[in-house]
């Protein structure tokens, strides 16, 4: 798996957003692109801001046995999986905003680095190593950008 918290990395992934349009089509799926900028703004939504509370009791232990293994562990997501639902995104979304919003996240989070995570508590799963909150990062923009052909 790609490290977001390498400068290198982090290009890439900004590369690849930055040949998005606000044309650009899925390849599978329902969102449009802007929609799916804002989807991946949710991920950092839970790190940077306190837009989504934190999953307490049976929800997180649901959270921490069911789901926890597929977002953080090497293994692609599968086309047209599930999400949860603060993640659905079905307004629309401006293009542009969402755009920048998801670079300035990125760029932020390869800033702090891998020491600024590790222990770092998840609003579904509770504390997760470096390790895992680098396959969050990079796995879930890797499957969207790949959505979208970039």
């Amino acid at each position: 798996m790609k490290n977001v918290f390498d400068a290198a990395v982090t290009q890439d992934v900004i590369d690849r957003i930055n040949r998005l349009t606000p044309e650009t089509q899925p390849q599978w799926g329902k969102m449009n692109v802007a929609q799916m900028l804002a989807h991946c703004n949710v991920t950092y939504e839970g790190v940077y801001t306190d837009k989504h509370p934190k999953a307490t009791g049976l929800k997180r232990f649901i959270l921490k046995l069911l789901v926890k293994n597929a977002v953080v562990s090497e293994k692609p997501y599968p086309k047209n999986s599930r999400t949860a639902p603060e993640f659905l995104i079905s307004d629309e979304r401006e293009f542009d905003a969402e755009k920048q919003r998801l670079i300035d996240y990125i760029r932020k989070t390869q800033e702090l680095g891998t020491t600024h995570f590790d222990g770092r508590d998840s609003t579904s799963f509770g504390p997760l190593t470096a390790t895992e909150w680098n396959n969050l990062f990079y796995k879930h923009l890797d499957h969207h950008l790949t959505q979208f052909g970039v």
